[in-house]
């Protein structure tokens, strides 16, 4: 972080000096008291759960210099109305006290996270980088991230979600985008906005929220995406796999269930192995060829660096191979219906001439949407043929149904009521050789199998 006097702070978050000395530094921001440190301003956030107010002392006592506090706590602190909000307006200062920063933001239904890991391996080969950890893509995870930019940094990787209207255009207040990459527009969050065109809308904000000169880089395979495009200030640049795409991906195949791509952006053309996996994950790697358009960098050198890139974030396409010699996928942080059809057929083709399991559990916030979504899933487990189908849960009842109705499946698609029976039968059943995919919305908490999947002995 930018070092900055508790004066500068007290500034920039419009908060009042209390028994602190106004000249006082600090380098760093923390918002777990476990994780203040000399230098470290703690911000007392009020949880569902916990009060950080409560761990204010625990903080200082580890060497913090303050405490942001919306109301009174022991020690010096800044008090101010809203921890959360004055968090924003400090991460603002950080990125206004930054003249030469690119900040490039992100978002979409599904694939943020991939995309921002890629993002950052890509920009890293041109200049020092900061992107999230994980999903830190909120109003207190985005501050967050930008805590991490110093003097040195060149680019910042700025995830955005959004749970409702106006989210994203916030989230934009304190990380003004010179980029804007909007990657699709699916079913996710449909109880909160309705239709998919509410979510584009609500997406299109970070188009909107653009810096003057600043570029819109969208899916051009995406009708919801591109009916946004307008709504980007000036110039915009394409991806997919459309003929009319900046950067177009020209051919797609699957090795081992790994995307082998070429993509063509004018007389360049290339072809890119990732270490990841699923089809998806090549529409992924053109997004980040595309920011590099946006950016004006060497597309050749940006190619060379997504050569052979990985995932840093857990839990999303995570492949094991465990002692018991089972394949497993690991993609239990999120699901809505497009990244389950992708972790599915990334599963199938894996899985060539291997026993393939599909456990899965509910996709959440799917609003009336939701039997037909989950149902759909099932019948594609029978298409894709699947061997072995486990739905997990009451909510992803209707998976198992629905591959009920698809097909004749006997014994192949089972119910199991949570995730303790779902351990119960895999560790009895699978076997060497396995292919399994695990997968449901984040609150499912399937990531439970993942893991005794991967204890499992030899």
């Amino acid at each position: 972080m930018i070092p900055m006097s508790l004066e500068d702070v007290a500034v920039a978050v419009a908060g009042t000096l209390v028994a602190a000395d106004p000249l006082a530094e600090i380098t760093d921001v923390a918002v777990d008291s476990r994780a203040a440190g000399p230098g470290s301003l703690f911000v007392a956030v009020v949880g569902e759960t916990h009060d950080g107010h409560e761990y204010a002392e625990a903080a200082l006592a580890q060497g913090a210099v303050a405490t942001l506090a919306s109301s009174p706590v022991a020690g010096p602190h800044i008090l101010v109305e809203d921890t959360v909000q004055a968090a924003g307006r400090l991460a603002r200062a950080v990125i206004a006290g930054c003249p030469d920063l690119t900040v490039v933001a992100l978002t979409g239904s599904s694939g943020k996270t991939s995309t921002k890991d890629i993002l950052r391996v890509m920009l890293s080969a041109f200049g020092p980088t900061v992107a999230p950890q994980g999903s830190f893509n909120n109003e207190l995870g985005l501050p967050r991230t930008v805590f991490k930019v110093t003097a040195q940094t060149r680019y910042l990787v700025a995830e955005m979600g959004a749970r409702g209207k106006g989210h994203i255009a916030y989230l934009c207040g304190i990380a003004p985008p010179d980029v804007s990459l909007l990657l699709n527009v699916g079913h996710a969050h449909l109880s909160e906005f309705g239709t998919q065109q509410g979510v584009a809308e609500a997406k299109a904000e970070i188009l909107s929220a653009l810096m003057p000169q600043g570029v819109g880089v969208l899916n051009a395979d995406d009708p919801f995406v591109m009916s946004q495009a307008s709504k980007a200030p000036g110039r915009v640049v394409t991806f997919g796999q459309a003929r009319d795409a900046d950067v177009r991906i020209t051919a797609l195949d699957l090795d081992a269930g790994r995307p082998v791509l070429t993509v063509q952006h004018g007389s360049d053309e290339v072809v890119l192995r990732p270490e990841l996996h699923g089809e998806h994950q090549a529409f992924n790697v053109a997004a980040a060829l595309a920011t590099a358009v946006a950016l004006d960098l060497d597309f050749g050198q940006a190619a060379a660096a997504l050569q052979g890139v990985r995932l840093d974030s857990r839990w999303r396409m995570e492949v094991t191979q465990t002692p018991a010699r089972v394949t497993v996928i690991n993609d239990a942080y999120n699901a809505n219906p497009e990244s389950m059809t992708a972790g599915l057929r990334a599963l199938a083709s894996m899985g060539q001439g291997q026993r393939t399991w599909a456990v899965l559990g509910e996709m959440r916030e799917l609003g009336d949407a939701s039997l037909t979504e989950h149902d759909a899933i099932g019948r594609l487990c029978v298409r894709l043929n699947i061997g072995r189908l486990v739905a997990v849960g009451e909510g992803a009842r209707p998976i198992h149904m629905g591959a009920a109705h698809e097909g004749s499946w006997g014994e192949e698609s089972v119910f199991v009521p949570d995730v303790d029976a779902a351990i119960a039968l895999l560790t009895e059943q699978v076997r060497p050789g396995d292919v399994v995919l695990v997968k449901a919305s984040r609150a499912v908490g399937l990531e439970r199998v993942a893991a005794a999947l991967e204890e499992m002995p030899a």
